[in-house]
């Protein structure tokens, strides 16, 4: 069994992602109080995918599969992983100071998008479970950028905030893809407690 699939490591994955969903959602505290209630599930995108990937470990550390809600994590790990990354470096590259926080966070998010592939071997995800994720990740895009509920981002970036559209559209293409691809040319593996 690889390090990645034993229990003790599974379990510890687990909590430092509990920790992280519950600081992730209290820090979207302020922008959740100026949401509309029927936005609130699209709003708070990386502590939602953290919280469909602890899920996913409390399934893995009974044995279980939840080929849906793994397709959810990894996609939406990736997709927003690496979209706070970006953001960040945007934005400082725009002139706005990036601080001892912006680094916790470009790590964290980093974290993020890396943990949800490395379980790709794990996973029993089908294509039809990717197509109802495209439709989740799509939607939420649109929530985002047409209705104006996208996460906050610094105020050096807000006039690029079409780029910034367009870069998270294909940021959700091509999470889909490596997500499929990955899931499909991985060696699978077998889950602990699993005869």
């Amino acid at each position: 069994m690889t390090l990645i699939g034993q229990r003790w490591f599974i379990l510890s994955l687990l909590l430092i992602n509990i920790f992280g969903t519950i600081y992730g959602f209290i820090w979207y505290g302020p922008q959740l109080q100026e949401t509309p209630w029927y936005f609130l599930p699209l709003v708070p995108n990386s502590p939602t995918a953290s919280l469909f990937f602890c899920i996913v470990l409390a399934a893995f550390l009974f044995g279980r599969n939840m080929p849906l809600v793994e397709a959810l994590a990894a996609v939406t790990l990736l997709k927003y992983g690496v979209w706070a990354v970006v953001m960040i470096l945007w934005a400082g590259a725009a002139g706005s100071v990036i601080t001892l926080l912006d680094f916790m966070l470009i790590f964290s998010h980093l974290g993020m998008a890396v943990q949800g592939l490395l379980y790709a071997p794990f996973y029993k995800i089908k294509p039809w479970h990717l197509i109802i994720v495209a439709v989740w990740t799509l939607h939420n895009d649109v929530i985002d950028y047409v209705y104006g509920m996208h996460p906050w981002v610094k105020s050096t970036i807000m006039p690029n905030i079409e780029e910034i559209a367009y870069f998270t559209f294909w940021l959700s293409i091509a999470s889909l893809l490596i997500v499929y691809y990955l899931h499909h040319t991985s060696e699978k593996r077998e889950l602990p407690n699993r005869k």
